[in-house]
């Protein structure tokens, strides 16, 4: 799994990414209420907003950490959003995709170098 500074993770599952937040964002985000997806077929960039989450206290972009088109979405977050709280890294993924770049995933943190960014933002 890698990270991006805006805690964001991609996860290799197969020739594909999974894409979510982090453990760390869904606290600072609190409950979530709402998820926006983007659709099967959507071009995402590298840095640039692929989804929306929505909570009591805030909403917030969720950017991609990899450039490619979309292949598939967590279509039950629409009815359970709160998966994202109880399962970030998990049952609480947004979509998958296919990355066009994935030499970027080179440019992510590695799971060490990310928790040093936690611990300095505590």
């Amino acid at each position: 799994m890698k990270y991006t500074e805006d805690h964001e993770w991609a996860r290799a599952e197969g020739d594909a990414y999974r894409v979510g937040i982090t453990d760390y964002a869904q606290q600072q985000l609190g409950d979530i209420v709402y998820v926006e997806l983007p659709a099967v077929g959507d071009e995402v960039t590298a840095g640039a907003e692929a989804a929306v989450v929505e909570s009591v206290k805030a909403a917030g972009d969720v950017k991609s950490p990899l450039t490619g088109v979309v292949t598939e979405v967590n279509a039950a977050l629409a009815d359970a959003p709160e998966t994202v709280n109880d399962d970030p890294e998990g049952g609480g993924w947004f979509y998958q995709m296919r990355a066009t770049e994935p030499a970027q995933l080179d440019a992510l943190l590695d799971s060490d170098a990310y928790q040093k960014l936690i611990d300095a933002l505590e």
